[in-house]
């Protein structure tokens, strides 16, 4: 199973696969790989995931973008996420169902892709429905302070995350106007899952809908289709 590569923009990385099931969609599933942002890491670790969205009924959209190496950084980097999800307007696809899933500093980018409406730089096309954040980097200044990824914050936005950065923060865009479920395995030593616990409590406190599944396991546990924590997922995506 393969999908159709689908370019929004000029650079090399400002492409996607999209992958439909036969029959009609239940709905368009975003992922959205990791990597702390750095180029190193590529589109190829969302390709399992789409295989098996693609096999529950869901169109699979896997996304690449410019990171840190090659272009990318903020807002490099937010304004191809951005692009990407709009570039899915005019297709015959059910775009009042649009989840965005993504992993590590992808699931940065799938929370605060809910958000991107709020500022006038990504006025948004197609909405997005609901969220999975997958051990996500929801709190930029914590990463930033414990030195996550080796200065992974530091170098996506080039400085001490400040009051400007706060449009690219999904703890501080709370409450968003749709559900956010975070699953994030208690072995993370990566991104610990301190970062969805303030997350959610933080999004519940102001009134919005997230959750936070527990699972066991590692920093990649979350994205291996054999696991249960996979399986729990399809099943938290029907939900959205």
């Amino acid at each position: 199973m393969s999908g159709e590569r689908i370019e929004y923009g000029d650079d090399p990385s400002q492409f996607g696969e999209l992958t439909v099931p036969t029959g009609q969609p239940r709905g368009v599933v975003v992922v959205i790989h990791g990597g702390f942002w750095r180029a190193a890491y590529d589109l190829s670790l969302g390709r399992p995931l789409a295989r098996s969205l693609v096999e529950h009924g869901w169109a699979a959209w896997n996304i690449e973008y410019r990171r840190v190496g090659n272009g990318g950084g903020a807002p490099q980097t937010l304004d191809d996420v951005a692009a990407a999800i709009d570039a899915l307007h005019g297709r015959d696809l059910p775009l009042d169902r649009v989840i965005t899933l993504g992993h590590s500093a992808g699931g940065h980018l799938a929370t605060w892709a809910a958000s991107r409406g709020r500022s006038p730089r990504w006025p948004m096309t197609v909405a997005v429905t609901g969220v999975v954040s997958q051990a996500g980097v929801l709190d930029l200044w914590s990463a930033y302070d414990e030195g996550l990824g080796g200065g992974a914050v530091r170098a996506f936005l080039g400085h001490r995350p400040g009051a400007d950065d706060e449009p690219a923060d999904p703890l501080h865009q709370v409450p968003l106007d749709v559900p956010v479920h975070c699953v994030h395995a208690t072995g993370d030593d990566t991104v610990p899952i301190a970062q969805s616990h303030t997350y959610v409590r933080g999004a519940t406190a102001a009134g919005a809908r997230a959750a936070l599944t527990e699972i066991d396991g590692d920093h990649f546990t979350v994205i291996d289709p054999a696991t249960d924590a996979w399986r729990q997922t399809l099943t938290i995506l029907d939900g959205l």
